[in-house]
């Protein structure tokens, strides 16, 4: 273990607990000597258990090649769960992007020391905190317009074809990739910032304490180093229930989400009281038709089957009257049901994604059509009804 020290002091650090000697070694996603480094110390130091930054449904993607066909889509759309799941595919597909330019896939320190350490007979624990979780607490900590902001970002990554340059190639392979594009989401969006680093960096550390045995190495992405070295010198046990729940929807947006179709009822009903039944009927009229054509314009645009524009229509004065559930996830749920992606198309969706034109071929893919543009077309509906029946209370 000297000579592994001497030679890669930047990337293996050492913290003594009273009861355990914790070997964290710091990778870059998409380096060949991070591979090697893994599994060099995990032979050379044989200890008691191996921790890897991962939950299980990455480990099960990563370790166990769990493709995408195994998910269950009709079911992620019920539990309104395409938001995550889009993340989830710009994540997968930016991966792939440096797989092809760098020749290593991101991860692959992950799936040596798994390999490892079943060939040694070491026990294997997984440390990071669900992905899901992550995800919808960024989500929530998030406001409206830097959602927008962030949505924004996430869709310019879909079609960058800019390519890595052989210096900057040098460097992602010396880097942990994944962490510093992380870090630099947070240098505009601090909340994100605190859920995907801080939060996991206590969550990590405590997952590390906690693991079986004397000696234990953890293999962590070289951005989360600092902050967990300092995590596991404290006591931090108590953050854990906290950071590892969903927050509540801000009271705020409830209000804001009930008090606006309230507000349209009340409207229409004050103009039937004043202005008579027939002039109420006029602007109820002109609500669904303001919703319902935008919607159905969005569901157009995404080229969905003729029976989801057509959900479209008739769901999207109804479904902009609550924000329990919106047009977007009932029309992607008769999509789906109407035209299913085949297996093909599944397996390929993280590849597509990143291919503008595939977006409307790929019935996966067209899945998040039928999704986004739908759902943004009803906004714009109730936008332009809720100013029509506004202006015609006040007339």
């Amino acid at each position: 273990m000297d000579n592994i020290i001497t030679q890669e002091s930047s990337n293996i650090h050492i913290v003594d607990l009273p009861d355990k000697k914790i070997i964290l070694i710091g990778t870059a996603h998409i380096s060949k000597t991070s591979v090697d480094l893994v599994k060099a110390t995990i032979i050379e130091e044989k200890p008691d258990c191996v921790c890897l930054e991962l939950d299980e449904k990455r480990y099960e993607t990563l370790i166990k090649k769990k493709k995408w066909e195994s998910l269950n889509f009709l079911q992620i759309i019920k539990k309104k769960q395409l938001t995550t799941l889009l993340v989830s595919l710009v994540l997968s597909s930016y991966q792939k992007k440096l797989a092809k330019q760098t020749g290593i896939s991101p991860g692959s320190e992950f799936v040596e020391a798994d390999k490892i350490a079943k060939e040694q007979k070491i026990s294997v624990s997984l440390v990071d905190r669900d992905a899901r979780i992550t995800l919808k607490r960024a989500w929530r900590k998030t406001g409206f317009f830097k959602k927008l902001l962030l949505m924004a970002n996430l869709f310019g990554s879909f079609f960058d074809k800019t390519k890595i340059d052989e210096k900057s190639l040098s460097e992602l392979k010396n880097s942990d990739v994944i962490s510093e594009m992380l870090n630099e989401l947070g240098n505009f969006l601090p909340a994100i910032k605190t859920v995907l680093i801080d939060e996991r960096d206590t969550y990590i550390a405590e997952k590390i304490k906690t693991s079986k045995g004397k000696k234990i190495i953890a293999v962590i992405g070289a951005g989360h180093v600092k902050g967990i070295k300092q995590a596991l010198r404290e006591d931090r046990n108590n953050q854990m229930a906290e950071i590892t729940s969903l927050p509540a929807a801000p009271v705020t947006g409830k209000i804001i989400g009930w008090s606006i179709p309230a507000l349209i009822l009340l409207a229409i009903f004050l103009i039937g009281y004043d202005s008579g039944i027939m002039e109420a009927k006029n602007n109820i009229l002109f609500w669904i038709i303001a919703n319902g054509s935008f919607c159905a314009m969005g569901a157009i645009f995404a080229l969905a089957h003729p029976l989801t524009i057509l959900t479209a229509f008739i769901a999207a004065p109804f479904t902009s009257l609550t924000p329990v559930i919106g047009a977007g996830y009932v029309t992607a749920l008769v999509q789906a049901l109407i035209c299913p992606p085949s297996v093909k198309e599944i397996q390929n969706v993280s590849e597509d994604v990143g291919i503008y034109k595939r977006w409307w071929k790929n019935k996966t893919l067209k899945v998040f059509l039928a999704f986004l543009l739908p759902g943004f077309g009803s906004f714009i509906g109730s936008v332009v009804g809720g100013f029509e029946i506004i202006k015609n209370l006040w007339n």
